[in-house]
């Protein structure tokens, strides 16, 4: 799995001094079919790896599971290509007996790209989701020296972006700094789900005591997901949205965005920062 996240290619480069042929990295992109106890659930864009990850976070995004033992199970499911190879686009979630399923008019009626979070929800109330744990209780602190040197300490472990300079990241660091699962892909949402979904299947839901470092911008759906995993805290290189500020003061949260150069603006619980 973890060769086809990346493609060879060939690219014509034009410059000043006229064009040249090389090879080319690509980030890859396909669909991953995702199924509930055998029926369709969503169809999301990713780049394939972490495809179980993936799709426990993104259940946990969606408010369907907040524990490990709420997944019994998860596979892949036939599926081939037009030479007959199995293209491990299609998993099954299994779950376990009194889970409730998804309500029918929650589920998401088209397929959701790598840039989209809450594409297809159903309704205006099903945005936002109802979380299992609180994180306006978690009094861990992290001093301001440890959260300014996120950024730097996630991008020196983007290997595919090193590769492609195309994939988004998201990384889960502790109290000290230590980095405890980090993702990529081209979706920014889908390498949350992804580290989301990691600490689910580790019985580590919920996430108290850590910080969730991303590479973009910090959206509502980010700190949305950030909520629902218990994380106190979510740090952005990039701008937050108004949404994102209040939801984080509404549930007690910790948000750092324009994490940068040293410096960065905190919004809601600012009391976590020391």
């Amino acid at each position: 799995m973890a060769g086809r996240r990346t493609r060879r290619t060939k690219v014509e480069r034009f410059d000043a001094d006229g064009s040249s042929v090389r090879e080319d990295v690509l980030a890859v992109e396909e669909p991953l079919e995702v199924r509930l106890d055998g029926k369709p659930f969503v169809v999301t864009m990713r780049t394939p790896g972490d495809d179980f990850d993936l799709v426990a976070g993104f259940l946990v995004s969606e408010g369907v599971l907040w524990s490990a033992d709420q997944l019994m199970a998860m596979r892949y499911c036939a599926g081939t290509d037009e030479e007959g190879r199995q293209t491990f686009n299609v998993v099954e979630a299994v779950l376990a007996p009194g889970v409730a399923r998804p309500d029918a008019s929650l589920e998401r009626h088209v397929y959701t790209s790598s840039s989209c979070g809450i594409c297809g929800t159903a309704s205006i109330e099903a945005v936002h989701k109802v979380a299992h744990a609180s994180v306006a209780d978690d009094d861990t602190t992290f001093s301001r020296a440890l959260l300014a040197d996120l950024p730097d300490r996630l991008r020196e472990h983007q290997a595919v972006f090193d590769r492609t300079g195309g994939v988004h990241a998201a990384g889960l660091f502790d109290a000290e700094g230590e980095l405890l699962c980090l993702r990529e892909d081209v979706g920014r949402h889908n390498a949350v789900d992804k580290v989301v979904g990691w600490a689910l299947r580790e019985g580590r839901v919920p996430l108290r005591g850590t910080v969730l470092q991303v590479s973009g911008r910090a959206s509502f759906e980010l700190a949305q997901k950030a909520h629902l995993a218990g994380i106190p805290v979510l740090s952005a290189v990039s701008a937050p949205s108004s949404l994102a500020v209040e939801h984080a003061a509404s549930a007690g949260m910790t948000l750092v965005a324009f994490n940068r150069g040293g410096h960065f603006n905190a919004y809601g619980a600012t009391h976590r920062i020391r």
